[in-house]
């Protein structure tokens, strides 16, 4: 049995020390919001923190999950009230939606790690795909949520 924290619960399971946690969270814990893209922690579909920083839960051993405070896009906030959440509405964001909780994620951890970043620091560290293309939109929000953000500081 392994211990992990995710979203601020405890959950004891029994999985291999190797299974990647994006199962452990889905199959195994049942949080279905973190989604599996290509598998190989390219494309950031399966994008969660881990102890606040953004890691790729496809290639991620549970093992290395171990002791660290897991959040997925359920826990960023229970109602939506998150500063990314809220600019993600209010830019209607998504088209198909497949990637955002990864986009989300993202947005979310860059704002934790530089909480004013420039359109330049935006496009670098926003590298998520987007099957869709709407990386301006997704761009555009996220300097949103820096404001709203700031507003609430």
């Amino acid at each position: 049995m392994m211990t992990l924290v995710i979203n601020g619960k405890t959950h004891e399971v029994d999985v291999e020390d190797s299974m990647p946690l994006l199962w452990v969270i889905r199959d195994v814990v049942g949080h279905t919001g973190t989604k599996f893209g290509c598998g190989m922690g390219l494309c950031g579909a399966c994008s969660v923190h881990m102890d606040g920083k953004i890691v790729r839960s496809c290639i991620t051993p549970i093992s290395a999950a171990m002791g660290k405070a897991i959040t997925t896009i359920e826990g960023l906030s229970t109602d939506g009230s998150h500063p990314v959440q809220k600019a993600w509405i209010e830019g209607d964001v998504p088209q198909c939606g497949y990637c955002q909780p990864g986009q989300i994620m993202a947005a979310a951890a860059l704002l934790n790690e530089n909480p004013t970043p420039t359109e330049a620091e935006i496009r670098e560290k926003m590298i998520n795909l987007c099957r869709c293309g709407s990386y301006l939109r997704i761009f555009a929000a996220v300097k949103r949520a820096a404001e709203i953000q700031g507003e609430s500081s």
